[in-house]
């Protein structure tokens, strides 16, 4: 996990280093134009140049600070690839409800396709992939699953499902996953 991000984290420190000289280095060709410009063009220049090095100032904090990180990012991307391959979420219904983070609508959409099994609206087979991606996207969540549901999800989770959990759990829930959600859900509208 550690030398995830590493060209992209230099690249950004050098990037950073060139912005902070290119703003240092207008401040000093403004100092040694003074005589050159009128007063408000001065000053008005220098304004906008310390603006500009207070937002750069400020996008500092918030990296150094955790608010934005290339590691988090790239890891959401490799969820999101892995899920893509695995093709773990087939239901975009369900990718959705997934990504806004809606136990109880997955939970009505559940109870519904249980109702439409019974009358014979739903094939057997759609039942149990759909049931699977439910199960998995209510535990993501962190909802409690009763023992029939968890048996039901030991018994028919394929393999793409369980690469799914384990690649999400070595990269964490959280965020990353519902970025992936997200991903997969744009996908889907396409």
């Amino acid at each position: 996990m550690a030398s995830r991000g590493t060209t992209e984290t230099s690249k950004l420190k050098q990037n950073l280093e060139e912005q902070l000289d290119r703003l240092m280095q207008q401040l000093q060709d403004l100092e040694e134009c003074r005589e050159e410009l009128d007063a408000d063009e001065y000053e008005e220049t220098k304004k906008e140049t310390l603006e500009q090095l207070n937002e750069f100032n400020d996008s500092l904090k918030k990296i150094m600070s955790g608010d934005m990180t290339l590691v988090d990012e790239l890891s959401g991307m490799q969820l999101a690839i892995q899920a893509a391959i695995s093709q773990a979420f087939k239901t975009p219904e369900v990718i959705r409800m997934f990504a806004k983070k809606q136990p109880r609508q997955l939970r009505t959409r559940l109870a519904e396709m249980d109702r439409d099994l019974m009358v014979g609206k739903l094939a057997r087979e759609l039942y149990t992939q759909q049931k699977v991606e439910i199960l998995t996207a209510l535990r993501k969540l962190g909802e409690k699953l009763t023992g029939d549901d968890e048996m039901f999800l030991s018994a028919n989770a394929g393999t793409a499902l369980s690469q799914f959990e384990r690649v999400s759990t070595d990269l964490g829930s959280g965020d990353k996953v519902f970025a992936l959600a997200s991903v997969e859900v744009e996908k889907a509208k396409q």
